[in-house]
């Protein structure tokens, strides 16, 4: 619960740029997958650490979409600064 909402008040309160925004992201992921192991020890039920398997997945995938969205924005624009992009249209 504390990396949680460690994890909302890195992503409120660091809006400088878009790789610092994707670490609190990480953070809440690794929240919920210890939340899935911890209630799978407890409730002696297999399913939370199937689920915790898939977690680093779902990371992995979301990073590389991190990564590549701020690759562009660095080519397109010339800087990773959140201000300066506000104006995002698609």
């Amino acid at each position: 619960m504390i990396i949680s909402i460690l994890g909302i008040r890195g992503i409120l309160l660091n809006r400088r740029n878009i790789p610092i925004m994707l670490m609190p992201i990480e953070s809440m992921l690794l929240a919920v997958n210890s939340n899935f192991l911890v209630f799978s020890v407890s409730s002696d039920d297999m399913m939370g650490q199937s689920f915790a398997s898939l977690v680093p997945t779902v990371a992995a995938a979301e990073s590389a979409i991190g990564l590549a969205i701020f690759v562009i924005t660095f080519r397109v624009r010339g800087t990773i600064a959140v201000e300066s992009i506000n104006s995002i249209q698609g």
